[in-house]
């Protein structure tokens, strides 16, 4: 019997309570992102909840959730943060300066790795061949070192571009592969196997593949000090199973007798943020109302065209009480840049202001300024209905980042080469 425990209810817009958006944050420009703390500290109480209870430990990947003002918010509650570079394991060393750092990529550059190691706890690789290469220096620098496995499990229908187990996946090693290249030298350099293959999924996708990693790597477990499950656990997500999550981690826990991580980035900031905007026109073509926005999905929403998919958006409903269908699109000269269609009790108008919700998660990490778009102000929304600026940007935030403003002399062709400063690039 699957075992109970406490199911987060909130739909997106619950932290607004019964106020309207524009009543909150009509005075902010826009586009503006707006993190929510109340609902932030509620996400954090429940992996901490998760934690007390199984014993496993919970990081936060930081290439879904980076905005690091907000990290003491949630250390109490996280043993740390996943890392997939060297500048997202030096953010989490230098803004969680109490948790674990892990790191993990596909690969690692040697220019590179010495300084990772001032930065990493945990070290994972992708290859025996990066193993080979890297690990013996990890290892004598007291890393704790991990090989990323395959078990070849996929959970994920159509969606190929998430799904780290898709055929020919260049993500974790395969049964096959680690009997062809690991030697022993390269296993006595392992303590522990990481793992990831979900994507905003439930535990019963991770179930089935806690038994695929049993059929191809069980042998190798019960030599290991750890083993990370990854992310894509949608753990804050209401409905969620988390009696399966923690049946999961306690079966591993004592079938091998190792540490369980998880390294969810969602479900720490699931439903905590909003995209305010603002309608600037309409356009009608083919029977279609198209209402232009000041936000940009190809710009500050990116996931919804590369998922793809189509946010919360407050006011938006279904049925004879929601008559007026609008599209909603961005401003920039890309065609599909178009966020969804939605559906509203009274007709839109211009200036009118838009509040999309769950944008605390890959938005602000991986924002853009296509078309000269200006990036949206970050702000804090407090648990006392404060609002506090985080962040703002302007031109010199989009300029700066394709060039020097140096002058230049040009050769004409020459063959004459310029000489790089040895420290270029480096800062």
């Amino acid at each position: 019997m699957e075992e109970k425990s406490f199911v987060d209810p909130r739909p997106p817009f619950a932290g607004l309570g019964a106020k309207a958006p524009e009543t909150l944050f009509g005075a902010l420009p826009t586009p503006c992102y707006i993190l929510d703390e109340a609902c932030l500290l509620q996400n954090g109480r429940l992996l901490a909840g998760l934690s007390e209870r199984t014993g496993c430990k919970i990081l936060l990947a930081q290439k879904a959730f980076s905005n690091y003002d907000l990290y003491p918010l949630l250390s109490p509650y996280l043993a740390g943060t996943e890392a997939s570079g060297l500048y997202e394991a030096r953010l989490g060393r230098e803004e969680m300066p109490g948790g674990e750092v892990h790191v993990f990529s596909a690969a690692y550059r040697k220019d590179e790795f010495e300084e990772l190691l001032l930065y990493a706890d945990h070290i994972v690789f992708n290859s025996p061949r990066q193993l080979a290469r890297f690990g013996p220096r990890a290892k004598a620098a007291g890393k704790s070192v991990g090989l990323r496995v395959n078990p070849r499990c996929s959970t994920q229908e159509g969606h190929a571009l998430y799904d780290p187990c898709a055929p020919g996946s260049r993500l974790g090693v395969t049964r096959a592969a680690w009997d062809a290249a690991m030697t022993p030298e390269l296993v006595s350099l392992l303590d522990g196997l990481h793992f990831h293959t979900l994507c905003e999924q439930d535990a019963d996708a991770l179930e089935v593949t806690l038994a695929a990693v049993e059929r191809d790597f069980g042998d190798v477990l019960a030599r290991m000090k750890w083993l990370n499950m990854g992310g894509g656990h949608h753990i804050t997500r209401p409905g969620y199973r988390i009696g399966l999550l923690e049946k999961c981690i306690r079966a591993a826990r004592e079938k091998w007798g190792v540490q369980v991580y998880l390294e969810p980035g969602e479900a720490c900031a699931l439903n905590a943020g909003y995209l305010a905007a603002r309608v600037l026109d309409f356009v009608e073509n083919g029977g279609i109302t198209t209402a232009i926005l000041d936000a940009s999905a190809a710009c500050h929403m990116p996931d919804v065209l590369e998922m793809p998919y189509r946010p919360p958006l407050y006011g938006d409903g279904e049925g004879d009480g929601y008559p007026f269908s609008y599209r909603l699109a961005g401003p920039t000269c890309l065609s599909g840049d178009v966020i969804g269609d939605y559906r509203f009790a009274s007709p839109l108008k211009e200036n009118q202001l838009l509040l999309f919700g769950d944008m605390a998660i890959y938005t602000t990490c991986k924002n853009n300024t296509f078309n000269g778009m200006p990036l949206p102000a970050i702000f804090l929304w407090k648990v006392n209905h404060s609002l506090l600026p985080l962040a703002s940007f302007g031109y010199t935030d989009f300029k700066e980042r394709l060039g020097s403003g140096r002058p230049l002399s040009f050769s004409g062709g020459s063959s004459e080469s310029a000489q790089l400063d040895p420290g270029f690039g480096k800062k």
